[in-house]
């Protein structure tokens, strides 16, 4: 591996701990500390992901003209400033200002680190880096609510405190990011356009597939939390269950190269996981219920990334990946906004289970169609 995978990895491990030690906690600030409702929490998740709707094409842009590793490091400032409001929060329209912030810095963090990767990897190769990289984060992630843990209650510290910590541990991803653009890295001088949407329009079955894996990961990161809350678990047992969580996802990213040999039959796997995760957590009365729904999900949002990536990349001209990549995160984007969207207000309007049994039955649908299209959900092979 060289030195600016590296680097890039170690900016993901930064990140990845900074939104794994304020992402699970915040929820329930909004809701314990500011009063949130339901549906006021899907609005904090819907401006947190609306901006990740748009941005990413116009970062895609950037992607094929200007050195990455500045936009990673623009990211990481944005990202870490917006975290550290929230420690002075009083109101709801606060919190969703500041979400907005952290939406847009998102789309300066992600995409750049993938463009980065793919003009770092051979065909070969590209897989297992990008689910290295994914997996980096996902451990920072797992980090995260352990140390926040040991600050809840060890030291006894506020939300607002954790949230002040949070933002200083992310600001140091801009020296990693600043350290990455230092290397010369190749862009390809492209006229500017949208066509990548147009490109994106070639792969209807991995969009609806994303589409359905995003938004039920938008409702697990911005709902789940005060869902579990409600259900007699502390923050701290929040905190561990987010830790199960990233175990699972970790476990699964360090085999995506294994799983990458049967891609098809990998997504349909993960849909069905992600459904039965779901279905679980409907009827889920303890944290071991809570960290098996938990489990599950975790294998099937985080092996989705890497292999749907993969599949677009392989059938792309690379001259346009940065395009293509920010296409590609715009789908995500779509997706994340969606699931808060539908699952507070069905929330708020149905009861606390609602959502988690709605996407359930909408998994075992999308799961029944990459059965019916398991051939088009097969990245483009490497002649030997």
């Amino acid at each position: 591996m060289n030195r600016i995978l590296i680097l890039v990895n170690i900016t993901g491990l930064i990140i990845g701990i900074s939104y794994g030690l304020h992402g699970p906690i915040l929820p329930i600030f909004a809701k314990n500390v500011i009063g949130a409702t339901y549906s006021e929490l899907g609005l904090i998740g819907l401006t947190s992901f609306v901006p990740y709707m748009f941005i990413p094409l116009f970062v895609g842009i950037l992607l094929d003209r200007i050195n990455n590793g500045y936009l990673l490091a623009i990211g990481a400032a944005i990202n870490s400033v917006s975290i550290y409001l929230l420690s002075i929060a009083q109101s709801i329209p606060e919190i969703m200002g500041f979400r907005i912030m952290t939406g847009i810095a998102h789309a300066f963090f992600w995409p750049p680190c993938q463009a980065i990767i793919a003009n770092e990897s051979t065909e070969k190769n590209r897989v297992r880096n990008i689910s290295w990289f994914t997996m980096f984060f996902v451990i920072g992630f797992m980090i995260g609510p352990l140390l926040g843990t040991v600050l809840l209650e060890g030291l006894d510290i506020t939300y607002r405190i954790l949230f002040q910590i949070t933002a200083f541990i992310l600001a140091t991803g801009i020296i990693s990011a600043l350290l990455i653009s230092k290397k010369r890295i190749k862009v390809h001088q492209e006229r500017i356009s949208l066509s990548a949407i147009k490109e994106m329009k070639r792969f209807p079955e991995v969009i609806i597939l994303l589409i359905f894996c995003t938004s039920s990961f938008g409702i697990i990161l911005t709902i789940f939390p005060a869902f579990l809350n409600d259900s007699g678990m502390s923050a701290t047992n929040i905190l561990l269950l987010y830790f199960v969580f990233g175990v699972s996802r970790v476990a699964s990213l360090a085999l995506a190269g294994k799983f990458a040999k049967r891609t098809s039959q990998t997504l349909i796997a993960a849909t069905l996981s992600i459904s039965i995760g779901l279905g679980i957590a409907v009827i889920a009365d303890s944290i071991i219920t809570f960290g098996i729904a938990l489990v599950l999900m975790g294998f099937g949002f985080s092996i989705f990334f890497p292999l749907t990536l993969e599949i677009i990349l392989s059938k792309t001209k690379k001259q346009i990946t940065g395009k293509i990549i920010g296409a590609y995160e715009t789908v995500f984007g779509i997706g994340w906004a969606l699931g808060p969207t539908i699952g507070g207000p069905i929330t708020e309007t149905f009861g606390n289970e609602t959502p988690y049994l709605v996407f359930c039955v909408i998994g075992i649908s999308v799961t029944l169609f990459a059965i019916s299209s398991r051939k088009k959900l097969e990245p483009q092979r490497i002649q030997s």
